[in-house]
């Protein structure tokens, strides 16, 4: 690893560790993250492939209220590194991934524990009318954020394809590798469970069961089953484009005096 990457690396894993609070842009979420390790460590292929399997995993982690979610850019950034500069499999990154997002979220705890200093001094700054000090307490905050992915990274980095790290990941059994992987699993069924749950879609739900019995049935790959959701998403906008305009008609005796689009007129209790 050249002394650029390692920068580069740092400041990628920096910018994954501050998104993990932000939740803007996303640069925390394993797929952004791995592929951005990926690019910087000249394997993109690899990280976009880890990226999209820890995704899955990552899917159901979300912070709600005060409960915390496990770290995916933690667990991200540092099993890319591992996987790429160690030459380790897709299956022991998953594995590494797991514990880290647990370890990532006490230290995401203690980190925000400290940042209740910037929150006092803050208000102080209020008092004072000193805007500048605000913007200072936030920007101190997230930096904190960034070191608390940064630090381990470079740590990481440093010591990664040593043949050290490489014995002692060779040495865990694979009783443990095998059972982390197939927790993941579960975590990736738990986590589509959340989410369709959320969503509350019981109109969409045939949709859902399509898909399933397709997936088991047949050999159809990612983008076929793109395909075929958009092609059911077509036909189901259509079908309330339908709906909605037969329902005005006949509230308002024929549709007269009607000139909007019935697609305009959809909201979300419609799709629910």
């Amino acid at each position: 690893m050249t002394s650029i990457q390692f920068i580069l690396l740092v400041l990628v894993a920096a910018v994954a560790g501050m998104g993990s609070v932000l939740d803007e842009c996303q640069f925390h979420r394993p797929l952004v993250a791995c592929t951005l390790v990926g690019l910087v460590l000249g394997d993109m292929t690899t990280g976009i492939i880890l990226g999209g399997t820890l995704e899955m995993l990552a899917l159901g982690w979300m912070n709600v209220g005060a409960a915390m979610a496990p770290d995916a850019a933690l667990a991200s950034v540092i099993s890319a590194i591992l996987v790429i500069v160690g030459h380790q499999s897709i299956g022991a990154g998953i594995a590494i991934a797991v514990p880290l997002a647990a370890a990532g979220q006490v230290l995401t705890i203690f980190v925000r524990t400290i940042t209740v200093f910037f929150q006092h001094l803050a208000d102080k700054f209020a008092l004072q009318g000193s805007a500048f000090g605000i913007e200072m307490c936030h920007i101190g905050g997230l930096l904190l954020q960034g070191i608390r992915v940064a630090v381990p990274a470079a740590l990481v980095a440093a010591i990664a394809g040593t043949d050290t790290v490489n014995a002692m990941l060779a040495a865990i059994p694979e009783v443990i590798t095998r059972g982390l992987q197939v927790s993941g699993g579960f975590i990736v069924v738990v986590g589509y469970a959340m989410v369709i749950n959320m969503m509350n879609a019981k109109a969409l739900m045939p949709f859902f069961f399509l898909g399933f019995l397709i997936a088991v049935f047949t050999n159809v790959n990612l983008i076929g089953f793109g395909a075929i959701g958009l092609i059911c998403a077509y036909f189901h906008i259509k079908g309330l484009q339908r709906d909605l305009a037969a329902q005005e008609a006949a509230a308002s005796g024929a549709g007269a005096g009607h000139t909007g689009n019935a697609l305009d007129d959809i909201d979300d209790s419609d799709l629910m």
